[in-house]
């Protein structure tokens, strides 16, 4: 990702995507990262959250543990009450927040206009069944010439921003979102698929590409462009 601007986590929770992108920026010296997140009441998202009624206590422990609280800027507030006052530019975008499809799109508009050229957005759990996630990554990234190179690393869905030049890419999302595609009917709506759908579910989701990125394969990708 670029040099200059900021790296945004909408969505901390108990802080080890925090702790991820903190260690990186401290042996870089390339910080804060900026983390948004309301640490409310359990959400579906909070797995394991149990009778806590809220994940801020557990978050800060986590960055205290990591030696990094020096490296991450804290926000507890909804990513849309920090994004008024919103005035720098973006390298890194993390969306890992409300996951319904109305709230995933609304992180990705607040921000996207100030992300700068060859930024990289990436949504957590396009391979869970959540609706959110899987639908703003095939509608607003792999079926946008604004985005170029893309893929699926685990279940983390990314895209690089690429403004001027994203259409060189298309072939390539397009192949992804076709594979991509095929999870929407059965998450439509927030559902969770069951059953003989939840099997197919299963099979599609098997079906799309998800190898970490190599370095190798990264460079040959852009060097070009």
């Amino acid at each position: 990702m670029p040099g200059q601007g900021t790296i945004l986590e909408i969505g901390s929770y108990k802080g080890k995507s925090t702790v991820g992108l903190a260690s990186i920026v401290q042996r870089y010296g390339s910080g804060p990262v900026v983390a948004v997140d309301p640490h409310s009441a359990p959400a579906v998202t909070d797995f394991g959250h149990g009778s806590q009624q809220s994940s801020w206590d557990d978050f800060r422990a986590s960055l205290r543990a990591a030696g990094v609280e020096g490296s991450v800027e804290v926000h507890r507030a909804y990513s849309r009450d920090l994004a008024k006052g919103w005035d720098r530019p973006i390298r890194f975008l993390w969306i890992d927040g409300d996951h319904t499809y109305r709230g995933a799109k609304q992180d990705l508009e607040l921000f996207r206009r100030h992300l700068v050229p060859h930024a990289i957005v990436a949504l957590h759990d396009v391979l869970h069944a959540f609706e959110g996630p899987i639908r703003v990554f095939v509608d607003e990234l792999l079926e946008s010439d604004q985005f170029g190179p893309a893929g699926v690393c685990g279940s983390i869905g990314w895209a690089q921003y690429r403004p001027v030049d994203g259409g060189q890419w298309r072939a390539q999302r397009r192949a992804l979102a076709r594979k991509a595609t095929r999870l929407i009917p059965f998450v439509r709506d927030g559902r969770q698929p069951t059953g003989l759908a939840k099997l197919r579910y299963k099979f599609w989701r098997g079906l799309v590409p998800h190898d970490a990125v190599k370095p190798d394969e990264w460079l040959q990708m852009v060097r070009g462009a």
